[in-house]
């Protein structure tokens, strides 16, 4: 099959193909007799590994690894599991990150209960105040330098 196909049936951007190519996930695949990359269902198989795993949050470097691994077939699955873990944990402090932004966007939308101008909005003020609060700082630190 031609890139084309691979990128629809796999719902991958031929750019992204031809990334993963270049980055060594994707293996080049031989050439036509008129220079068209022909993807076997290998490469496709491949592909599907690799947006899942992208899916899962997996950056390049880590399935590169799982690759290597998936790909030698003889080797344990201790370096799997630690990446795993390793994956849990950042998605667990993902969420506490995420969480963290959910209360602070709560308590702005408490401020600001409806019926008011914008000049009034407790949102748009708390905003305002936030950023010179960060302008100050920036200063500050930027004369700090000189």
């Amino acid at each position: 099959m031609r890139i084309g196909e691979l990128s629809r049936i796999t719902s991958t951007g031929v750019e992204t193909i031809r990334f993963y190519e270049k980055e060594g996930l994707l293996p080049p695949p031989e050439r036509t007799a008129n220079n068209y990359r022909a993807y076997t269902p290998g490469h496709l198989e491949r592909l599907l590994f690799i947006r899942h795993g992208r899916k899962l949050g997996m950056p390049l470097e880590e399935l590169r690894v799982l690759l290597h691994f998936k790909d030698s077939e003889v080797q344990g699955c201790e370096t799997v599991n630690a990446l795993l873990d390793r994956q849990i944990e950042e998605v667990s402090r993902r969420l506490e990150e995420l969480e963290h932004l959910k209360n602070q966007l709560d308590a702005l939308r408490q401020r600001c209960k409806g019926g008011r101008t914008s000049s009034e909005c407790g949102i748009l003020c708390e905003l305002s105040r936030a950023a010179r609060a960060d302008s100050a700082i920036l200063c500050e630190s930027l004369c700090a330098e000189n």
